[in-house]
C-alpha cells in the first residue's frame, strides 16, 4: 500500500484487480493515520463509480443458516441472473487477538471460489452491533469494482440488525421453525426492521414446520401495527441446501427495491443513511483521539488506578479524562454538566 498512490488505487480497483481490492478494503480498515489519509483520498476519487448496486443486508438467528444462505443465494444470482456479488461477512472478533474467528471463506466455498465473487470476513473488533467500523467504505471499494450486489452479513446478535439496517437498502432477516416458542424470542424492533423476512432450512422432515413458522411470523407482521397501509415484510420459506424458494426471496427483494425507487424513498434512506454515517465518524474520530492523546493516555492509567482503588467514582474520574481532553486539543472546551 505504501508503494500506491491514492489514484493508482483507485484505477486498479476499477480494472477489478482482485489483489488491489483487498489492499483498498485493507487500508480502508486501517486505523492509522497515515492510511486513514489515503483511504479518505481513495473514497473520494471512486465516489463517482459508486451507489449502483443492490445493497441488502442479512441477519439473523444463531443457527438460521446466514452463511450457507449466501453461499447459495450468491451462487444462483452469478449463475442464473449474471450479477457480480460481493459479501462482507463481519465476524465476531477475537477478544484476545482482535481478528476474526468463523472464517466464512470456509462456510462459503462454491460462492469464495467464483470468480465474479468477493467475499470479505472482517472482524467487527468490538464495535456497536458487531458491523465493522469500515464496512460502509468497503462496500463503496466493491461498488466501484463493478460488484453490483453487495451483500452485509451481520453477526445477528445485540444490536447488530440496527446497525447493518441503516447501511443497507433492504434489510432481509432469516429465522429458523423448531426454535421453541420463535414468536416470543423475536424482538418487536427486529421485526420492525425487516424488509424480508425468510425462514431457512425448508426441505425434508422441517419443510412443513418452516411453512407453520411463517403464517405464525405473518401474523404477528399484521399485529405490528394497525395502519393497514403500511408496508408489511412479506415472510417466505426457502432452503439453502434445495433451492427452493430462493427464486421467490430475491423476487422479494427486488419488489422492495423497486417500491422504493416509485416514491422516492430510495434517494431519501440513502441521504439520511449518509448523515447517520457522517456523525457516526465525527464520534469515532473522537474516541480514538481520546485513546492516542499520550495526554490523554497519561490522565488517563492514573484515574483508572484511583477508581480501582475506589478513591475517586467513574463520574470524577471522567471529569479528569475530558478535563485532560480540554487542554490536549486546541479549541476543546468542557464543562461538567
Amino acid at each position: 500500500m505504501r508503494n500506491l498512490s491514492a489514484e493508482q488505487l483507485a484505477e486498479k480497483i476499477a480494472e477489478g484487480s482482485r489483489g488491489h481490492i483487498a489492499r483498498a478494503i485493507t487500508l480502508v480498515e486501517s486505523t492509522r493515520p497515515s492510511h486513514r489519509e489515503i483511504a479518505h483520498e481513495l473514497l473520494r476519487r471512486i465516489a463517482p463509480f459508486t451507489g449502483k448496486a443492490f445493497r441488502v443486508g442479512i441477519s439473523g438467528v444463531p443457527g438460521a443458516g446466514k452463511s450457507t444462505f449466501i453461499d447459495a443465494m450468491g451462487v444462483k444470482l452469478i449463475a442464473e441472473r449474471g450479477h457480480k456479488v460481493a459479501v462482507l461477512a463481519v465476524d465476531p472478533s477475537s477478544t484476545r487477538t482482535g481478528g476474526s474467528i468463523l472464517g466464512d471463506r470456509t462456510r462459503m466455498a462454491d460462492l469464495a471460489n467464483r470468480p465474479e465473487a468477493f467475499v470479505r470476513p472482517s472482524p467487527s473488533a468490538g464495535h456497536l452491533g458487531g458491523v465493522a467500523r469500515a464496512t460502509r467504505e468497503s462496500m463503496l471499494v466493491l461498488e466501484a469494482a463493478g460488484y453490483d450486489v453487495v451483500l452485509v452479513e451481520t453477526v445477528g446478535v445485540g444490536q447488530s440488525e440496527v446497525a447493518v439496517a441503516g447501511m443497507v437498502d433492504t434489510f432481509l432477516m432469516l429465522q429458523v421453525a423448531r426454535t421453541g416458542d420463535m414468536l416470543q424470542g423475536i424482538k418487536r424492533g427486529i421485526l420492525e426492521l425487516a424488509d424480508v423476512i425468510a425462514i431457512t432450512k425448508a426441505d425434508g422432515d422441517n419443510e412443513q414446520a418452516a411453512r407453520v413458522a411463517a403464517r405464525e411470523l405473518s401474523i404477528a407482521m399484521k399485529l405490528i401495527t394497525s395502519d393497514t397501509e403500511k408496508r408489511r415484510a412479506p415472510v417466505l420459506t426457502c432452503s439453502s441446501y434445495t433451492g427452493a424458494g430462493l427464486d421467490e426471496l430475491w423476487e422479494a427483494v427486488l419488489q422492495h427495491r423497486a417500491d422504493l425507487e416509485a416514491d422516492g424513498r430510495l434517494t431519501d434512506r440513502r441521504l439520511s443513511q449518509q448523515r447517520d454515517w457522517l456523525w457516526n465518524m465525527v464520534r469515532e474520530e473522537i474516541l480514538d483521539s481520546l485513546h492516542t492523546s499520550p495526554l490523554v493516555r497519561e490522565v488517563a492509567v492514573d484515574v483508572e488506578a484511583r477508581v480501582a482503588a475506589e478513591e475517586i467514582s467513574a463520574l470524577e474520574g471522567s471529569h479528569e479524562i475530558l478535563k485532560a481532553y480540554a487542554r490536549a486539543v486546541p479549541g476543546f472546551s468542557w464543562a461538567a454538566g
